[in-house]
């Protein structure tokens, strides 16, 4: 189940990635129409996607729409919303900006036709993972409709409370920056021990994904899987005993509480 017509306020990249996943499940390009106001980036859109209608503003010469999607900053969100909603109809509304409220968005939309959703940047290559929660106003066919768009970039779960989603962004909207950064940490770390620094990111990327495979079709809790690879005493155990002393998992921690508090404020800051 698809709509008919899409729309998408804002072309960056998580915009891109759910244009390109629609294209590839077979959506007709000329069923897409997108807002970008930045020169540069409607030139690229133009260029990526042929057949996409690339708009500098959202005025009177879009086309009635099913869906729209707002990929703003949610510094910009109020003011787009504000003058691009006399544009859009009746449509149902999805928005993949971090921390605005479906509140926030009822007011400035008009309507209570909304969907909140925290996608992470692995949608770019269909691998992506995306929070959703749906306000009320949004119908089983609204919600079934946003899922049939989403499932293009990858897996979704829905949450039941809006204020999950502030953890959502925490842990998995953020998410793909804390496995770029502990891959850093192992290239450079095995660049220091003495390995070739590109043989060293590409042991860390396999280890990840073959990790993270694992676990995926186990039917073990991670804490078992990792008991598995450490015996007493071994080079594992070292390891995992060393991160222990340096409080890693309580740094980790207080790190995505961090995130998850920037998540609620956004909707505090940006969302009157």
């Amino acid at each position: 189940m698809t709509p008919s017509l899409i729309t998408f306020i804002g072309g960056g990249n998580m915009a891109s990635a759910i244009v390109g996943g629609l294209l590839r499940q077979g959506h007709v390009a000329e069923r897409i129409q997108i807002v970008e106001p930045w020169d540069e980036q409607r030139g690229r859109l133009a260029q990526q996607f042929p057949g996409v209608a690339v708009f500098a503003a959202a005025d009177g010469g879009l086309q009635p729409s099913d869906l729209v999607v707002w990929a703003v900053k949610p510094q910009t969100f109020k003011d787009a919303a504000l003058a691009a909603g006399p544009h859009l109809g009746g449509a149902l509304h999805l928005s993949v900006a971090a921390g605005i409220t479906s509140e926030s968005m009822a007011g400035w939309l008009g309507t209570q036709r909304i969907v909140r959703a925290m996608p992470n940047t692995p949608a770019l290559v269909g691998l992506g993972m995306t929070g959703l929660f749906a306000r009320e106003g949004a119908s089983a066919a609204d919600r079934a409709l946003v899922e049939s768009v989403v499932k293009t970039t990858g897996e979704l779960v829905w949450v039941v409370s809006e204020r999950d989603l502030d953890a959502v962004t925490a842990l998995s909207g953020s998410g793909p920056a804390y496995v770029f950064y502990f891959l850093e940490a192992m290239r450079d770390a095995g660049a220091r021990m003495g390995l070739p620094a590109d043989t060293a990111l590409q042991l860390a990327i396999g280890t990840f994904l073959g990790a993270s495979t694992l676990a995926q079709r186990s039917n073990e809790p991670p804490q078992v899987l990792r008991e598995r690879v450490t015996s007493k005493g071994g080079t594992t155990y070292a390891a995992l005993t060393a991160m222990d002393a340096a409080g890693i998992k309580a740094s980790f921690e207080a790190a995505l509480r961090a995130a998850q508090q920037r998540a609620e404020e956004l909707g505090r800051e940006f969302g009157r």
